[in-house]
This record gives structure tokens, sequence and C-alpha cells, in this order.
């Protein structure tokens, strides 16, 4: 499975794959055809709530995830996406000034976590 995760504003790659932005909200500054991007799916950014709570506090990046993990877990293209992930190269566009607590790195750990076989 190869997921990648990439900032935005970094010069969109034909390694990235297919380029897919995980935020609610578009990014200041970049227009559709920077962005490069094969999809946009919000429906898979943390909810509105979710997103001011954690303000990318790091202190609360724990939490953050678990939370974001319970609403992940109520989506069903998340499946989507691991599918896809299993074939194609893909790549977890996100904005974000912190490239260690952002929604993608979250999102990444999310469906790998899920791929691993479970220890019966």
């Amino acid at each position: 499975m190869s997921i990648e995760v990439k900032r935005i504003y970094e010069r969109a790659l034909a390694s990235d794959g297919r380029r897919i932005l995980i935020d609610r909200l578009w990014p200041r500054g970049v227009s559709r055809e920077k962005a490069a991007l094969s999809e946009w799916m919000k429906v898979l950014a943390p909810s509105d709530q979710l997103r001011k709570w954690f303000d990318h506090d790091p202190d609360r990046w724990e939490e953050f995830k678990r939370r974001y993990f319970k609403e992940l877990d109520l989506k069903d293209e998340v499946e989507e996406l691991a599918l896809t992930a299993k074939t194609d190269k893909i790549t977890l566009v996100y904005a974000s000034k912190d490239e260690k607590h952002n929604n993608a790195v979250a999102l990444r750990e999310y469906i790998l976590g899920r791929a691993r076989p479970s220890r019966d």
C-alpha cells in the first residue's frame, strides 16, 4: 500500500500518483491548475467542530487522532481510498503548516493501521 502525504504548496510531481486533497476548506492562494489534484475528498476531512477544537495544537494531537478516527469509522469513503491505495500510489494533500500534526498524517496512519492484519 502506497500512501504519501504532501503540502499543497509543494510542487506537484508525476511521482505523487493520485493527488487527493483531504481538507474541508480550499487552500488559500492555490489555483486548481497548480494544485494538480485527481480528487478533492473533503468528506474525509475532520468535522469543523473537531478542526476548530484541535487548532493545530501539538499537545492535543493524540486526542485529535482519537476523535478523528471515530469520525472516520463512520465514512465509507475511507474503504474506497484504502482500496485505491492497494493498486495505485496516492498522495494525501493538505494545507497545514505543521507537517507532523495534521489530518493527512492522521488519515494515513488510520488507513495503514486498518490494513495490517489483526493478531487474534
